[in-house]
């Protein structure tokens, strides 16, 4: 169970959504004490007993807003991380389960060597890391919860998220303890730049507002289904201008069980990086089709230079830009086709642990042809 992205480094600005603005992580610099609201006492939702010693909310059927929050404000936190010399920063989180594992955003928690949480019905508890994925910008910590007092939050399919539907986001922005905004989902299938150049993939774009101390904190669907963490604003001044975005629950599924039981997240690697082909660049190599990933460069001793996929070789002005061209252009992985980056990169998201092989369907020189790769794991950033 591996979340599957391809390592691609110098990728033109059109593939990655955060050329539109400045991208600004939701961690707010300094914190504030959390909202002592109490949780709503006429909640309109049953619960059902979780596998720990808490529950899980669990609401049939569509509700307002109103009634969305009152039925999850208890199990959002505020998370303040600290290291020696002070305060890295503040940001949100909810309750993953039984066992008081919270989940929250990796940038939320690095360098820190201590975290403090806050319900909004005013506990604190000291919390600790258990583990940490910076790929796809999502941590757990772990705190001690009295039995049954803070639900876990359900996790709801983010694959059937519509472009329209209304989202909720709670948590707790500039340090405003329990507050809730609400939007659409503006897009899905959006990326976001994580370390080493790498992407992550299938990143749902919200209009929702969300600012700095949201990173973390639920985007929650009108059953009160987590159907994202958010963790990123588009933004050239700082603040919130419409574009906000949020890593999909399908991903948290797959990378915090693991995270939970080793502290670390085997992502697979396949070592290459490229541009989508464009009309010019189809043109230029004689393509029949501007369809595609150019295959620009490979990584030394990974897995696509061991099975022989085929770089740029020769250096051409398209458009004002330097391309290699003259490499592999990837328009399959096993049998699935691809027009662009996404493709490939949602296939191996979804499909493909480490130590798989595929098969890539390319045309070299015009000719089809097929790679069969086996895929290992990601080196640490």
């Amino acid at each position: 169970m591996a979340d599957r992205l391809i390592k691609a480094w110098a990728i033109a600005a059109t593939i990655t959504i955060i050329a539109l603005a400045g991208l600004l992580y939701l961690q707010a610099p300094t914190s504030s004490p959390a909202s002592t609201d109490s949780l709503g006492t006429n909640s309109p939702v049953d619960t059902a007993l979780d596998s720990g010693s808490s529950q899980r909310v669990n609401v049939t059927g569509e509700l307002t807003p109103q009634d969305v929050f009152k039925v999850v404000e208890g199990s959002v936190v505020s998370i303040t991380s600290r290291a020696t010399g002070g305060t890295i920063g503040q940001g949100s989180g909810f309750v993953y389960d039984g066992q008081g594992h919270i989940v929250t955003n990796n940038h939320v928690v690095e360098g820190a060597t201590r975290f403090d949480v806050s319900f909004i019905d005013g506990s604190n508890v000291r919390g600790s890391l258990v583990g940490a994925d910076p790929y796809s910008d999502l941590a757990v910590i772990k705190v001690d919860l009295p039995a049954g007092t803070h639900p876990a939050l359900p996790l709801g399919d983010s694959s059937n998220l519509e472009v329209g539907q209304t989202i909720l986001a709670i948590g707790n922005p500039f340090g405003l303890g329990g507050s809730m905004s609400a939007g659409i989902v503006s897009q899905l299938g959006r990326q976001l730049r994580a370390v080493g150049g790498f992407l992550i993939v299938g990143v749902i774009q919200i209009d929702a507002a969300v600012n700095p101390g949201n990173s973390g904190g639920p985007l929650l669907d009108l059953n009160g289904r987590v159907v994202g963490v958010n963790t990123a604003i588009a933004s050239g001044t700082g603040a919130f201008s419409g574009i906000g975005f949020t890593i999909p629950s399908n991903t948290v599924k797959r990378v915090v069980p693991s995270l939970i039981a080793s502290g670390t997240f085997k992502h697979p690697f396949v070592g290459i990086s490229g541009l989508d082909v464009t009309p010019e660049i189809a043109e230029a190599m004689g393509l029949n089709e501007a369809r595609g990933f150019l295959v620009t460069g490979v990584a030394p001793d990974g897995p696509a230079a061991e099975a022989g996929v085929k770089a740029g070789n020769r250096l051409q002005n398209i458009n004002g830009v330097q391309v290699e061209l003259g490499g592999d252009v990837v328009v399959g992985v096993d049998d699935v086709k691809v027009r662009k980056l996404d493709d490939i990169l949602l296939y191996l998201e979804e499909n493909v642990s480490v130590g798989q092989t595929v098969t890539f369907n390319v045309l070299r020189d015009g000719r089809p042809l097929e790679i069969h790769l086996t895929v290992s794991e990601r080196p640490p950033p």
